[in-house]
């Protein structure tokens, strides 16, 4: 390659971050690498180098990046019909449902687009159910949440955020919401002893918050107590859901049945935006024609592309493959973390979804630190809350590629 090329090729990424710097707005920090293309576990620069990616697109892209499977669903019904909006039927939609409730064990279920949607619908429904079947008085029903929680960033949801980046300066804030600690069920008993409470919004394990992983039983405990008290169970398993835990859903290993799942990211295997809320039709037939809905939810083009996500996870046995390469990572994990403790302090996780936590060095460098040195050295993985990097690899990932990443993870640790 001639030099002026080689100049060309080197300025290209700069050259498109800084666009996107100057034309885009800035609320996101991402780490200095402008990727094109995607297969599997692999990603690419424009300038062509590879990566593995340990993010997956905060778990949207389970399936692998580009699954063929997936993507000819797509092109498939691209050709024939994208959209009808719900005036009409569509042929693909009542299929897409029926997987849906068959696989997951519900009646009903209602698709939306984000996951934000999705969890907006949840709470809806929960809000319906509780003036409609429970009984309580207009505009006075209470949802219950976890502290730390992460469930979007739409305008009602961070109203019961407790992390001031989602909520400065965003209000004021939608009220019927109180935070009680995650993990604490005596809290939890006594903010379900008001009648006026109608639900409790939690996830199995808190991914935002650094995979925040609940003490065992406390799931199952939580569930019995919203029982008794007569207050829906929502279940928010976005990014813990579909196989990214060793189970098909994080919930399951504790063989806890939300009254209300929330489901999203990897449902269209990272392809395009889809998103369900489950539910039995006690719950899902208090909204009626006309109370709820979106242009593109349940658009055709959505079901088929859903459908074909749904089967390579099963197909590939993907879950299976959560659950056995997790083990193996904690353990490479946690001996890197026996070598160097200053640095490691804590290694935390289910299936393929886990964090490190690590301490600040004492010249200042952080976690950030840490996860620009693994991209220069071909691992693309994100801090969060400062000291946490969650390290969650499609779920497609061989054994053999994942230790050639440990590898890595472990060079960069231990030069740190």
């Amino acid at each position: 390659m001639n030099t002026a090329a080689s100049i060309a090729t080197a300025t290209r990424s700069d050259e498109l971050m800084a666009l996107e710097n100057q034309y885009g707005a800035h609320n996101y920090h991402p780490l200095p690498v402008v990727l094109s293309r995607g297969e599997g576990v692999h990603l690419w620069d424009v300038e062509g180098k590879h990566y593995f990616d340990f993010l997956s697109a905060y778990s949207a892209v389970n399936q692998g990046h580009c699954h063929p499977r997936i993507i000819a669903a797509l092109t498939e019904q691209a050709q024939q019909l994208t959209l009808t909006s719900r005036a009409f039927f569509n042929d693909r939609l009542g299929a897409a449902e029926k997987q849906l409730c068959e696989l997951f064990g519900y009646d009903k279920a209602l698709l939306m687009n984000s996951g934000a949607e999705a969890v907006e619908t949840a709470l809806k429904l929960a809000r319906k159910w509780g003036y409609q079947e429970k009984g309580i008085a207009p505009n006075a029903a209470r949802i219950l949440v976890a502290e730390h929680n992460f469930h979007g960033r739409t305008t009602g949801i961070i109203s019961f955020s407790t992390d001031g980046d989602s909520t400065g300066g965003f209000g004021p804030y939608m009220p019927g919401y109180q935070v009680v600690p995650y993990d604490d069920l005596a809290a939890l008993e006594e903010a379900l002893a008001d009648p006026h409470v109608c639900g409790f919004l939690v996830e199995p394990i808190q991914g935002e918050a650094g995979v925040m992983v609940p003490s065992e039983g406390y799931l199952f405990k939580a569930q019995a107590l919203c029982k008794a008290h007569n207050v829906l169970f929502l279940v928010d398993e976005i990014q813990t859901g579909l196989g990214r835990t060793g189970k098909l859903l994080a919930s399951c290993y504790e063989g806890v049945h939300a009254d209300i799942l929330i489901l999203g990211k990897a449902l269209s295997g990272g392809v395009l935006p889809v998103s369900a809320v489950l539910a039995a039709d006690r719950i899902m037939l208090t909204i009626q024609p006309g109370q709820h809905g979106s242009t593109f939810g349940g658009n055709p083009l959505a079901c088929a592309v859903m459908r074909a996500a749904l089967d390579v996870l099963r197909d590939e046995k993907l879950t299976e493959n959560a659950f056995r390469l997790g083990e193996i990572f904690r353990e490479r994990m946690r001996q890197l973390q026996a070598r160097r403790p200053e640095v490691v302090t804590l290694v935390r996780g289910k299936g393929l979804l886990n964090a490190v936590v690590i301490e600040p060095a004492t010249d200042g460098r952080t976690a950030w630190d840490v996860c620009v040195t693994l991209m220069e050295h071909g691992v693309l993985a994100k801090p969060t809350h400062g000291d946490i990097i969650r390290f969650a690899p499609p779920l497609v990932i061989t054994e053999e590629q994942l230790h050639e990443a440990c590898d890595v993870i472990e060079e960069v640790i231990m030069a740190f």
